[in-house]
C-alpha cells in the first residue's frame, strides 16, 4: 500500500491492515512524524512497531506509552552531543577555534537537532556565533553561507534535509566557503553524495557512518548492490536491515503470536549485520553518531571508544 507521503494516508493504511485485513505483522512507515502518527494504532491493535527511521529524544517516554514500540536511531541529544564532543576535542588540540555557525531546517528533524545542539555546544565550551533557521523547500543558501563565512567560526553545522544538503554542498563550492569543520545533515550519507563528489567529499561530516572493518556490514552492502544496483546509504539502511533480521528471528523463535514476538524483541539477543544486537529499554544504543568521509568511505568517528571507530581528519581540506 502506498502512503503518498501523507500522514493521513499512513494512518488509513495501518487502520485497514490491522482492522480489516488483520495481517500478522505490519512494517513501519518511514520518518519520525509518520511513526508517531501511527504509534497509537500499532499499540491499540497489539502490533510490534519497529520505528527504525525515527530520531527522537522522547523514545524512553514513548516506550512507556507504547510498550510494543522499538526505537532504533537514537535522539537529537545523542547526535548533537557527539558533534559537540568532537569539536571540543579538536578545539583543545588547537586544530579549530571554539566558534560554531549553525543553520537548521524549520521542520521536525532540524528542530529536534538544533534544540539539542544549543545546550550541547554550551556545555562543551563552544560558542555558537550564528544560529539561523530556514523554511522547508529553501534552495538558495547564498546569504546564510556568506553570514557563516563572515562569522569567524571554524565549524559550520547544517541540520538539513537531503535537497538542502546537496544544495549547500554545491553552493559552498561556488562561494569557496571552506570551514575547517563542515557538518551537513541527511543526504550526506547517501551513496550518490560520495560518488558525485569523489575526493571532494573527504572531510565532510554527518550523522551515522559505518565500520568498514565490520565484515557482516560490508557483506550486506555488497548484497544490497547486487540486488538493487546501488549501495545502501551509510546511516539508516543497515540498521533497518538489522531490525528486520530481529523481527524475522523473533518470529522463528516464538511463532506468529505478536505478544510473544514483542517480548522477544524487548529481551532477546540477535545475530545481525551489526553483530550481536540487543535492545535496551526497547531502544538500540549501538549507534554511530558522527561520521566523516575518508578515502571514499563514510566512517564512524563517534563514539570514539567504540570498536571500529576511526579518528577524525581535520581541518577539512579546501575545495579544489
Amino acid at each position: 500500500m502506498t502512503d503518498r507521503s501523507s500522514a493521513e494516508e499512513v494512518v488509513r493504511a495501518v487502520e485497514r491492515l490491522a482492522g480489516q485485513d488483520k495481517v500478522d505483522f505490519i512494517l513501519p512507515p518511514w520518518g519520525t512524524g509518520f511513526n508517531l502518527a501511527v504509534a497509537p494504532l500499532f499499540d491499540r491493535y497489539g502490533y510490534p512497531q519497529l520505528a527504525v527511521s525515527s530520531v527522537t529524544d522522547k523514545a524512553p517516554d514513548f516506550v512507556k506509552r507504547w510498550p510494543k514500540s522499538y526505537w532504533f536511531l537514537g535522539g537529537g541529544r545523542d547526535y548533537a552531543g557527539a558533534l559537540a564532543k568532537m569539536a571540543a576535542a579538536q578545539t583543545e588540540a588547537g586544530v579549530i577555534n571554539s566558534k560554531v555557525a549553525m543553520i537548521s531546517v524549520a521542520d521536525g528533524f532540524g528542530i529536534d537537532l538544533v534544540n539539542a545542539a544549543r545546550p550541547a555546544m554550551k556545555e562543551a565550551g563552544l560558542e555558537v556565533v550564528m544560529d539561523r533557521t530556514y523554511p522547508v523547500g529553501t534552495q538558495d543558501f547564498t546569504t546564510l553561507l556568506k553570514e557563516a563565512a563572515s562569522s569567524g567560526a571554524d565549524t559550520f553545522v547544517a541540520f538539513s534535509y537531503p535537497p538542502d544538503t546537496f544544495a549547500l554542498t554545491q553552493q559552498s563550492q561556488v562561494q569557496a566557503f571552506n570551514p575547517k569543520v563542515l557538518y551537513l545533515g541527511v543526504g550526506a550519507g547517501f551513496p550518490t553524495y560520495g560518488r558525485n563528489l569523489g575526493p571532494k567529499a573527504d572531510g565532510i561530516m554527518t550523522l551515522g557512518g559505518i565500520d568498514i572493518k565490520n565484515e557482516r556490514n560490508m557483506a550486506y552492502r555488497e548484497r544490497h548492490k547486487a540486488l538493487n544496483g546501488e549501495y545502501p546509504d551509510l546511516w539508516g539502511s543497515v540498521i533497518t536491515y538489522a531490525s528486520l533480521q530481529m523481527l524475522a528471528d523473533s518470529i522463528k523463535r516464538v511463532g506468529l503470536d505478536r505478544e510473544a514476538v514483542a517480548k522477544e524483541l524487548s529481551t532477546g539477543t540477535f545475530d545481525t549485520v551489526l553483530g550481536e544486537t540487543k535492545l535496551e529499554n526497547n531502544q538500540l544504543r549501538q549507534l554511530w553518531l558522527l561520521g566523516q568521509w575518508q578515502d571514499g568511505n563514510l566512517v564512524g568517528v563517534e563514539p570514539a571508544d567504540r570498536p571500529g571507530a576511526s579518528k577524525p581528519v581535520l581541518p577539512k581540506k579546501a575545495w579544489q
